[in-house]
């Protein structure tokens, strides 16, 4: 048992963070970059846990089982400060209180470790703030910043920081994940991790809720249903519904735990009318749960739009194995003639087949585009997101 042993298919970056972790003066500030699902926060975590280790042989830090261990990963370690945003940005008063936290001294470990779980949802003006600190940290302080690339991270921050790279897992990496950790059957760990196109954590709620489940297969349906523009619109609005229903199932388990939670820490009777700085508290939680809730559907949404370019994905798969793959350049790797190409949708092959043998590659691509320009759209201006997703929807006929 180790901090590391969840972080799939990343040997190299672990080795890295590995040694900084036994070493007596580690860079004071890091980068860890990687594509949503590649494990970012938990390799930050992982590392925070190593470097406060009560484990003095300095091959065995990071053991998993110590105090400082299980606290660090429980995200409850008094030298571990952890910030994420579910919101829009993080705010300037929330960079300015990591700031003050940072001089503060480490109470029990050897570091104190600072991690910014979404350094790529800071304005320029909050970034700032936190310039300063990371280029002349205090003696015992080690900043970690997450961020999708270190192109979503300010050049002056950029620069001051040892940059990670996490790579996509491969999926058979994230199935065997599923069923060690979480004791999914190994049929389903394999499909889940297949259609989560290796992002961990949707692939554990694939696996483990046949409601997700079976609204992402609606969603990869819908190009099937595409007529005309009637259709078009229609398949557009149950789009957005899937994903506020996606979005509200995932929010409510949440809340209620974080509600809970906050009633025992107050000590709130459990019959009665709460005093009110009691109420004060539980009002100010809802209110960050409806602010977080909004967030979760433009997060939900970009989901249910990836998921939807899973299925051209595997459109253009066939198109370019169809034709040896030749005929249109494109990132992807294209199987060679004779064999048989590797779905996300496998479940899906034949009406994909079909799909695939009445269209050419370029109008493939040409969609693809227009997904991921409705992507860009919806999560940078306040576009409609119903009007955003008809016009694209149009666009797929």
């Amino acid at each position: 048992m180790s901090v590391w042993v969840d972080l799939q298919g990343q040997g190299p970056v672990v080795e890295q963070l590995r040694r900084a972790a036994q070493s007596s003066g580690p860079t004071h500030a890091w980068l860890i970059t990687g594509p949503p699902g590649s494990g970012r926060s938990n390799a930050a975590v992982a590392f925070a846990a190593a470097l406060v280790c009560e484990r003095e042989q300095l091959a065995e830090r990071g053991c998993g089982v110590c105090k400082a261990c299980h606290t660090t990963l429980a995200g409850t370690n008094a030298d571990v400060t952890f910030i994420a945003t579910e919101k829009t940005t993080i705010t300037i008063e929330e960079a300015r209180e990591l700031v003050r936290k940072a001089h503060d001294s480490p109470s029990s470990s050897r570091w104190r470790v600072m991690i910014v779980g979404d350094a790529d949802r800071m304005a320029e003006r909050t970034t700032n703030v936190l310039l300063k600190a990371i280029e002349e940290p205090p003696p015992r302080t080690i900043w970690v910043l997450c961020a999708p690339s270190p192109a979503d991270v300010l050049v002056t921050i950029r620069s001051r920081c040892r940059t990670l790279t996490l790579r996509v897992p491969p999926v058979e990496d994230v199935a065997a994940l599923l069923v060690r950790r979480d004791g999914i059957e190994p049929e389903l760990a394999l499909h889940a991790a297949r259609a989560a196109q290796s992002h961990i954590g949707i692939a554990r709620r694939l696996a483990s809720d046949a409601g997700a489940r079976e609204r992402r297969d609606a969603i990869v349906h819908l190009p099937l249903t595409l007529r005309d523009v009637t259709a078009a619109v229609r398949a557009a609005g149950s789009l957005l519904e899937l994903a506020q229903a996606e979005a509200a199932s995932s929010n409510e388990e949440r809340d209620i735990a974080e509600k809970a939670k906050l009633l025992l820490s107050l000590g709130a009777p459990e019959t009665g009318t709460l005093p009110p700085p009691m109420r004060a508290q539980v009002r100010a939680l809802e209110e960050d749960q409806k602010r977080r809730s909004k967030r979760s559907v433009t997060d939900q949404l970009d989901r249910a739009l990836t998921d939807l370019l899973s299925f051209y994905r595997d459109v253009l798969v066939l198109q370019l194995a169809a034709n040896g793959g030749t005929g249109v350049e494109h990132p992807s790797s294209a199987p060679g003639p004779g064999s048989t190409a590797e779905l996300v949708n496998e479940p899906l092959r034949s009406a994909l087949s079909d799909f695939a043998s009445r269209g050419r590659p370029e109008a493939t691509l040409a969609r693809m585009d227009a997904i991921n320009s409705v992507r860009r759209r919806l999560t940078t201006t306040n576009v409609s997101p119903l009007l955003a997703l008809e016009a694209m929807a149009v666009s797929l006929l």
